[in-house]
């Protein structure tokens, strides 16, 4: 039966029909997440080859300069992950670094482990807030000790590969215009869930892949927070992060306001802990969803709007954001009921066929991504390839109704201020300033 029906809808399909049936796949993310990212990076790639001498260069000019570099790691109850994050610092190619840990009033054993690797010489200065005031508080209380020329910021649960400090500080030698880079930033646990295993190839989609072309497009709008770099100089100058959640986004707008450049740097890497249970992550994703909202629209608005210190760059950048993340994430709730008015008959064949394409987009993506990071992707991650047709019902389904109740409820409700991921007097008094 629905066999007969797929050979008669597919009989009765004709280029406009097509476009009518699947046009927010091919009218938008194909152009805009798979055709656009192959043409960025066509030229990307044989780019970067050519301007290994200047890599080479840099790396000269940073190693001869050796200048101090200030790591900060702001956390609480991450206890667990400090001793394999500080081993990592210790084995880093680049050796004049500071590191400072802030454990933000922590109930677990961080502290009686941060005193044990401070102990060893592991780490350089520990500080611990008794009385826990959010991570931006916690970033700021190391920001305010930091004696290095650049600051690296990495999340408790990270750790690093070998070269990669070395890497997150090559751009600045190669551009004075660059205020702050990103490191690449992938999935430690990649094999614990079925959720980290998606998230892993998403983290390969939107992060090695979207935030290189970003980049090489002067549109970067993020910096992670699980790894980034900055001039201290600028870090100081802003006084430091605004409480978030959406901190990582918000310092980068402002970095952009003082007409610095942000980049990306995919060779860079750190490996993070993700969520790995679908019902942490949702915790995880409605709280950075929100932060859409809450920064772009409210507190950054004016770079939406015309001015005498209009930069396009910027527009771009929050307007890419908005646009495809805001908007047409809405639009798959109007095409669901365009479906269902004119054509309900049909509505599971339409959708099987969507799966299908989106399927074969997820797939060339992949291909893109292990083009783009040639060397640096471990078996396991690529081992994942057998998981690319699931990550339709992934995105298009789990993940983007989180993003709309999140999108929905920060309107509404403003419900970030309101988040446990900051304690509730520091949200109280920022949500009376903003």
């Amino acid at each position: 039966m629905l066999l007969d029906s797929f050979s008669e809808f597919l009989s009765d399909l004709t280029l406009l029909k097509a476009l009518a049936y699947f046009w927010p796949f091919f009218l938008i993310d194909m152009s805009r997440y798979l055709l656009l990212d192959f043409i960025v990076l066509i030229f990307y790639i044989p780019k970067r080859y050519r301007k290994r001498h200047a890599y080479a260069a840099a790396r000269r000019r940073l190693f001869r300069e050796r200048p101090l570099i200030s790591v900060i790691v702001p956390g609480k109850n991450e206890g667990k992950h400090l001793a394999q994050l500080a081993r990592t610092l210790t084995l880093q190619s680049y050796k004049n670094i500071e590191s400072i840990i802030v454990d933000d009033g922590s109930d677990d054993e961080t502290p009686l482990i941060c005193r044990r690797l401070l102990r060893q010489g592991k780490i350089t200065r520990f500080f611990r807030n008794e009385i826990r005031g959010g991570k931006a508080s916690a970033a700021n209380t190391a920001l305010r000790y930091v004696r290095g020329k650049y600051v690296i910021h990495l999340d408790a649960d990270s750790h690093l590969s070998p070269d990669a400090i070395e890497k997150v500080l090559l751009p600045f030698y190669m551009d004075d215009r660059i205020g702050a880079v990103g490191g690449d930033i992938r999935v430690a646990n990649v094999n614990s869930t079925l959720a980290t295993r998606f998230q892993t190839i998403e983290y390969f989609k939107t992060i090695s892949t979207g935030r290189t072309v970003s980049s090489e497009l002067g549109i970067l709008r993020i910096i992670g927070g699980a790894f980034g770099a900055f001039r201290t100089d600028i870090l100081q100058r802003l006084y430091g992060w605004d409480v978030g959640p959406g901190l990582d986004g918000d310092i980068t707008m402002k970095i952009r306001k003082l007409g610095y450049k942000v980049v990306h740097e995919p060779f860079a890497v750190c490996y993070t802990n993700v969520p790995d249970s679908f019902r942490k992550l949702a915790r995880q994703r409605f709280r950075w969803n929100r932060s859409l909202v809450r920064f772009r629209i409210r507190k950054h608005r004016d770079i939406l709007l015309p001015s005498k210190n209009f930069n396009l760059s910027n527009f771009l950048a929050s307007f890419d954001n908005i646009f495809f993340n805001l908007f047409l994430n809405m639009k798959w709730w109007l095409y669901l009921a365009q479906l269902l008015i004119i054509d309900p008959g049909h509505i599971e064949i339409i959708m099987l066929i969507n799966l299908v394409l989106y399927g074969v987009a997820n797939i060339l993506e992949f291909g893109i991504a292990v083009a783009l990071l040639a060397g640096t992707m471990y078996w396991r991650e690529l081992a994942l390839f057998v998981y690319l047709p699931l990550i339709p019902l992934y995105t298009g389904f789990y993940i983007r109704s989180i993003r709309s109740l999140a999108y929905l409820l920060e309107f509404v409700c403003r419900v970030s201020y309101f988040d446990k991921w900051n304690p509730w007097k520091v949200s109280n008094v920022v949500r009376n300033l903003e």
